[in-house]
């Protein structure tokens, strides 16, 4: 992987991810105003045809979640499946620490929703909703930080919020997918298939695979399973191998794609979907609004749950020696981090929204709950962060900077830290 690239991603994410922030305010403030009717008149005018009967005629807000939002699945696939080839998810070793903590910050918020909302059986499906982190998000907290966060402490939260995101993936697949049409099902398999064919023959040109992308998004539209898997589906199928022969070289059709859609993801795609998401009507909400089982269960998942998953998960992982801490970083730092994982925005909202389809009325419960342990867990990591400070031991010697050389080749991570 080019770490140009790497560079360039944390520092989009982190430009995306404030501007999240003021997008996601402002979607707060507009719903709350006189312009409130218009907002919500906007957001569900039809303004398309019907291309799914399950979902009706196209929205602006459909074609924001079931149409753009594929696009943003499309980069995450490619993200993911870069650190597989040619990342930091390489090897068994480089994975393990990312993939415990992933695993204990999907099931501690889980476990813990479910214990909430355990007298309200009819909200067990939104187990899902605060087991998710939002990359852009918590990065653009770090990003305010500046040198007080190590490099290596921003590229562990990015491959656990890799492998978070992968976790999300496939709970949208199976648990998110009431009925499926067969015919549909089968046209994009044989699509993908089709897709999987140009990758074999060495078919480097993007325009087949992006033309297979958008016919693969609307058999799976159509077939029942939400048309984002399409996304992180074509993704898989793009070619990683460049003209000299090594993973993600200047000209590899995933380094490509990626550095294209980049930035249209972070700075009009995903900013799109927390402007129509975000808003949330606050007219007679109050404390007996927020103690409610759901928006509860979820603030707690978030808030209490990423930090107790992630955490626990990273300190055991160190003590039974299955692995190492982020370099340069200290325990209360890596403390921080865990709690800044409770940031579940972009993908929690989405969750919330499949899981409770048929009911409005649970769904602006569901943000309330998603927005109050955002904003509980971003305003409490970025002050423990905050405190601190850059750890003493960021600077390397010469030897263990040639060791992580040989061992990743993170340049621009070394850089950063000899600059530290």
């Amino acid at each position: 992987m080019q770490r140009s690239a790497l560079r360039e991603f944390l520092a989009g994410e982190a430009a995306g991810g404030i501007i999240l922030m003021v997008v996601a305010v402002l979607a707060m403030v507009i719903a709350n105003s006189p312009l409130s009717e218009a907002y919500f008149h906007f957001l569900h005018a039809e303004t398309g045809p019907v291309l799914s009967n399950k979902l009706g005629p196209m929205t602006v807000h459909l074609w924001i979640n079931d149409g753009l939002m594929a696009v943003f699945f499309l980069l995450v696939g490619l993200e993911m499946k870069r650190e597989f080839v040619d990342g930091r998810l390489v090897t068994w070793q480089q994975r393990r620490l990312p993939f415990i903590a992933a695993l204990g910050g999907m099931a501690a918020p889980a476990l813990l929703f479910l214990s909430v909302t355990r007298s309200n059986p009819g909200l067990a499906q939104g187990w899902a909703i605060p087991a998710a982190t939002d990359i852009a998000f918590a990065i653009g907290v770090m990003a305010l930080l500046g040198s007080r966060v190590p490099t290596a402490l921003k590229l562990f939260l990015m491959t656990v919020a890799i492998v978070d995101d992968m976790g999300a993936v496939v709970i949208i697949a199976l648990a998110y997918t009431a009925s499926i049409k067969g015919a549909a099902l089968l046209a994009a398999a044989a699509i993908l298939g089709a897709m999987m064919m140009l990758n074999r023959a060495g078919v480097r040109n993007l325009a087949p695979y992006l033309a297979g992308f958008v016919l693969l998004w609307f058999a799976v539209l159509t077939s029942g399973v939400h048309a984002t898997i399409a996304g992180v589906l074509a993704a898989f199928t793009i070619p990683v191998i460049g003209s000299p022969g090594r993973p993600d070289a200047s000209d590899s059709p995933l380094h490509r794609l990626e550095h294209i859609l980049h930035p249209w993801s972070a700075f009009a795609i995903v900013p799109l979907f927390g402007f129509a998401n975000a808003g949330i009507s606050l007219t007679g909400t109050g404390l007996s609004t927020l103690v409610r089982p759901l928006p509860l269960g979820i603030a707690a998942g978030l808030f209490l749950g990423k930090q107790l998953g992630i955490f626990s998960s990273v300190w055991l992982s160190v003590r039974l020696g299955l692995a190492q801490r982020p370099r340069g970083s200290t325990w209360l730092q890596v403390y921080g981090l865990a709690v800044l994982c409770g940031i579940g925005f972009t993908m929690s909202l989405f969750i919330g929204m499949l899981a409770f389809a048929t009911s409005p009325e649970l769904i602006e419960e569901a943000k309330l709950g998603v927005i109050l342990g955002s904003l509980l867990s971003g305003f409490l990591g970025f002050l423990i962060l905050r405190v601190a400070g850059p750890a003493g031991d960021a600077v390397l010697t010469e030897a263990e900077i040639a060791r992580e050389i040989a061992e990743d080749g993170d340049i621009a991570a070394i850089e950063d830290r000899r600059i530290s």
